[in-house]
Formats: C-alpha cells, sequence, structure tokens
C-alpha cells in the first residue's frame, strides 16, 4: 500500500545483467536510482529476491509485475525462466509476464502455453526490439491462446533508443486488426504511444474497450501536455499505471504524481484497480 492506496507496478525488468547488451546497462544507470544495480543484483549480476522483496515493499508496492525480453537485436536475451526464483521467493508480490519473438519460437502457441502454464499474468510482445509487426499472421495463434484464457496481451507502443531498436514498428494503427479479429482480448499499450503516437494511442484506448494505456516510461507532470487534445479524466480511466524499474529514481514517487493528477477514485483506478481487471490472476490476490 502506498499512503493507503494499493498499488501495483505493472512494468518491471529484473533480468540476469550478464544476458544483456552493454546499451541496457548503461540504461539503468543513467535513468535509475544511484547504486540499484549494486544493491539489487550479486556481483554475479543475478538478482537478489529478498533485496528486491524489500525495496518493493519499502517503495508501497504490493504487485509488481516481472518482464522478460527475447531481443537478440536490441537489448539482449531475457529468458522468462530467469524470472521464477523471484516469483517463487514472495509470488503475492511479483508475477512473471510472457514474451515471445516470431522469428525465435515456434510453435508460438505452444511457447506461450508454457509461459502462461509457469504463472505468467499477461504475454509482452516487443515488436520495436524484436523486429517484427503485431498485425504478422503468424502471431494470431499466440493471440487467440491469450483470448481463450483471459489473458491480456502488452505491446510496447512507443519510441526506443537501443541500438537495433525498430521504431517504425511501435505504430499503435498495427493493432487495430488485433482488436478487431479477437474481441475478447485485452490489449495493453506499454509507454502509451511514446513519441510520436500519443494521439493515436489515446484514440484507440478511448474507442475500444479492450485496450488500455499503461504509463511506464513517462514522467507523470508531462501527461497533460502528452494527452493535450483529450480530456485527462476521461483518458485516466483507461490508464495501468508502470514505471520501466529499474529505469526510474523511484517508484514511490512517480506514483504520487500520478495520483496528484487525478481525483482519488480515478488515482485507485490507475494505481491498482484497473489492473486488477486487466492482468490474469491479480484479482484473486488482492
Amino acid at each position: 500500500m502506498l499512503d493507503g492506496l494499493p498499488l501495483i507496478d505493472a512494468h518491471v525488468h529484473v533480468p540476469l545483467l550478464g544476458t544483456l547488451k552493454p546499451a541496457w546497462l548503461r540504461w539503468a544507470r543513467d535513468f535509475g536510482e544511484e547504486g540499484v544495480l549494486e544493491e539489487v543484483w550479486d556481483p554475479e549480476g543475478r538478482p537478489r529476491p529478498a533485496r528486491l522483496d524489500a525495496l518493493f515493499a519499502a517503495q508501497g508496492v504490493d504487485v509488481a509485475l516481472l518482464f522478460c525480453e527475447y531481443s537478440p537485436k536490441a537489448t539482449g536475451m531475457q529468458a522468462f525462466e530467469d524470472l521464477l526464483p523471484i516469483a517463487e521467493y514472495n509470488p503475492a508480490r511479483f508475477r512473471p509476464v510472457a514474451n515471445v519473438n516470431p522469428h525465435l519460437h515456434f510453435p508460438l502457441a505452444a511457447e506461450v502455453r508454457r509461459q502462461l502454464d509457469l504463472g505468467a499474468a499477461a504475454l509482452k510482445l516487443h515488436p520495436v526490439h524484436g523486429g517484427f509487426r503485431c498485425d504478422d499472421a503468424a502471431l494470431y495463434p499466440a493471440y487467440q491462446v491469450l483470448e481463450e484464457r483471459g489473458v491480456p496481451l502488452v505491446v510496447h507502443c512507443g519510441t526506443s533508443s537501443f541500438p537495433g531498436a525498430a521504431n517504425e514498428n511501435a505504430d499503435p494503427a498495427y493493432l487495430i486488426p488485433v482488436v478487431r479479429d479477437f474481441p475478447g482480448l485485452n490489449v495493453v499499450l506499454a509507454h502509451g504511444g511514446r513519441g510520436w503516437w500519443y494521439d493515436a494511442a489515446a484514440f484507440l484506448a478511448l474507442s475500444q474497450e479492450t485496450v488500455w494505456l499503461e504509463l511506464s516510461g513517462l514522467p507523470p507532470k508531462r501527461l497533460p501536455e502528452y494527452y493535450a487534445k483529450f480530456d485527462l479524466g476521461r483518458l485516466a480511466r483507461k490508464w495501468i499505471f508502470g514505471t520501466d524499474w529499474p529505469g526510474v529514481p523511484g517508484i514511490a514517487t512517480n506514483a504520487r504524481a500520478v495520483a496528484e493528477l487525478l481525483p482519488d477514485d480515478a488515482a485507485r483506478a490507475v494505481l491498482a484497480g484497473n489492473a486488477m481487471k486487466v492482468y490474469a490472476g491479480l484479482h484473486q490476490e488482492r
């Protein structure tokens, strides 16, 4: 709890450092809290579950969704299995999120089922780092699995500065056929259209009941500027809080800054309520 409100951070990275490219480590050091890599990771680059749990507890985080990523062209290989020791240490606080790359995984549906069976609360796709578009028919078997199981799709929807990133693949327009063809699938736009697509992402979220905007990587004080063409109170009904930790200096600071923009009931929904509606199993744990 943070200031009496439940808090879910829907966008957290805790990989094995040795599997990453140097650009990821520079990103974490440049944008995150000083010394965090030395505090949470051991000298071999493995996350320390107890340290991570204590840090997130101190920040008021009730649940954190942990991301992995199979993106050898950009950030490296972050295996789903590497998240499981953290989730096992405190399953009430930590839930893993699945990831697949159509260039690496086949058959996709089987790999998605495997990761979901290991406890994934969602499937994250990273078209920018993975080098693909989300309207690729090869991904449709994965979407079918998600829709059948009631598990959401999270898509990186924003620019990336990492070498090898294909930013053109982040256009939310590529998700229009996916939303149309899978009407029972919740789709979360991670980073909320950061860079070139704030308006498109917001319009898609407001026009489609199953589309949500996740706020990771967006400075809270600039949200009114980014979404200046929209009624912020109405748009906030579709917001899900996330940070992109460790690339932020403080989770609680960001959460309080988001809450200050909104009435109490809206803040409660953004900080946890919307995530509990969308992500698989979270409503059972709160």
